[in-house]
């Protein structure tokens, strides 16, 4: 249909590959590998005079995590079953990347990278909310893509919304600031037992080695779309670990939002877990909308056509 395939009423269904229907989100502008069929019937009396009406548009680049997410505030988790504080979050994150550090040797750039993370360390200082103030800059949530921009920013919008995150164990904040580092060092997230190979990363998982759990804990990288966000981050965010190792956390309703493509004056109410719930199961709203323009010009053609048969059964009267 959408994708630059369109199945006729005389065509053969066997020459038909289903795969060319999928429409994959991110070569249309998406932040996010979201694959999906999406139908659209059009009775044969109104088929556009022209296929290239029923086509998205494809775009040149695709557009990152880094992009939607790199100008939003800074934000560090909580910490769960002990006293939460800025200074002993800091504490955490140190004592973890010294322990991570300890097994590695120092001339391998993972030993380096960890230490970067630590050196001259600044924590967030907040760990956001259902309201965090906006920053003054004009690059506050900037995506350095003016159309991006016009879609998601708000410029009357005094708060962020939606923008808190999860409080996390000592022993999951080790994971992540590993998963982390590694996904800046390598491009991608390291992935099962064979990522994971260090002491204490290994969850408590009696089939963590068969790789059935392979993609239990996974980055979102900065240079690439996000894989697909889904409901189930409502439970725990292991599958959708933010990129800077200095936040150390996982991702924000707000920030999961973004790489949905909400616009930032969209409030999520409920608690949190159903926020999480209403962005993992929607569409996102900027490809409802392409998809929007070009059942549009559907309809506009059926106009147009509509309106030239009246015309001429006008004047041969």
């Amino acid at each position: 249909m959408v994708t630059g395939t369109h199945f006729a009423p005389d065509d053969d269904v066997e020459n038909i590959d289903p795969k060319t229907f999928i429409i994959r989100a991110e070569n249309y502008g998406i932040p996010q590998a979201r694959h999906r069929v999406i139908l659209l019937g059009i009775s044969e009396d109104c088929l556009p005079s022209d296929v290239k009406q029923v086509k998205l548009t494809k775009e040149v680049a695709a557009i990152t995590v880094g992009q939607v997410l790199g100008n939003l505030p800074r934000l560090r988790s909580g910490l769960t079953k002990m006293v939460d504080s800025q200074d002993s979050w800091t504490s955490v994150v140190v004592d973890q990347v010294s322990y991570l550090r300890d097994q590695i040797d120092k001339t391998d750039k993972m030993w380096q990278a960890l230490g970067d993370v630590t050196k001259d360390f600044k924590a967030p200082l907040s760990k956001g909310g259902r309201r965090f103030k906006r920053a003054d800059g004009k690059n506050d949530g900037a995506t350095g893509c003016a159309q991006l921009d016009h879609w998601y920013r708000d410029q009357h919008l005094d708060y962020w919304l939606n923008h808190e995150v999860r409080g996390h164990m000592p022993t999951d904040l080790r994971r992540y600031v590993f998963a982390a580092v590694y996904a800046d060092l390598y491009g991608f997230s390291p992935k099962g037992h064979k990522g994971f190979n260090l002491k204490g990363l290994a969850p408590d998982h009696a089939n963590w080695e068969t790789g059935k759990f392979s993609d239990r804990f996974r980055v979102q990288a900065e240079k690439l779309p996000a894989t697909t966000i889904t409901s189930h981050i409502s439970k725990d965010g292991h599958y959708f670990i933010h990129y800077d190792p200095s936040q150390c956390r996982s991702l924000s309703v707000r920030e999961a939002a973004r790489i949905q493509t909400f616009p930032d004056n969209y409030f999520f109410q409920g608690n949190r877990t159903e926020q999480f719930h209403q962005v993992g199961n929607a569409v996102p709203p900027l490809l409802a909308s392409k998809i929007a323009q070009v059942v549009f010009r559907v309809l506009f053609d059926k106009t147009q056509v509509f309106d030239e048969n009246r015309e001429e059964l006008e004047g041969a009267m």
